[in-house]
């Protein structure tokens, strides 16, 4: 259960993953060494599952977000976890969901330009036996970043 200190702390940390433990403490009005202890309790019961950089896909040559939705025309697990392996290949795919609805996968794609994004539907998805057809939106503009969670 997760007291209202915790949740400050965990939303401390999705806005600076680099607070110190003195930091926490001064954020939160507690010794550095009971912050700190904190910290480690919410890793350990899996709160907190890592710590990242947020990268700017621009500056490494990413010009083009997308998302797609794929569409199998076979479903099975055999080729549920065919497909799988095949996303995690994928580098310039950085998520991926299972969907409710008309698309069986959605996911979201970072590549350098259109051609990339071309070569990545035609040449690696489509060619999936499962696969039957891929729907992609490019986004032209993020309005929001993606945010920490609510806590």
């Amino acid at each position: 259960m997760l007291d209202s200190i915790d949740t400050r702390l965990l939303a401390a940390l999705q806005k600076n993953a680099h607070l110190t433990a003195q930091d926490l403490g001064d954020v939160l009005n507690l010794s550095p060494s009971q912050a700190g202890r904190r910290r480690q309790r919410l890793e350990a019961a899996g709160y907190i599952e890592g710590y990242v950089a947020r990268l700017n896909p621009e500056a490494l040559g990413l010009s083009v977000q997308g998302f797609v939705q794929v569409h199998l025309s076979t479903h099975g697990p055999e080729h549920s976890a065919s497909f799988a392996r095949l996303l995690n290949t994928q580098a310039q795919i950085t998520s991926a969901w299972t969907m409710t609805g008309d698309a069986d996968y959605l996911l979201r794609v970072y590549c350098a330009d259109l051609s990339a994004l071309n070569t990545l539907i035609h040449d690696v998805l489509l060619p999936h036996p499962a696969v039957s057809r891929v729907h992609s939106q490019i986004v032209m503009d993020q309005l929001k970043r993606d945010g920490p969670l609510p806590t």
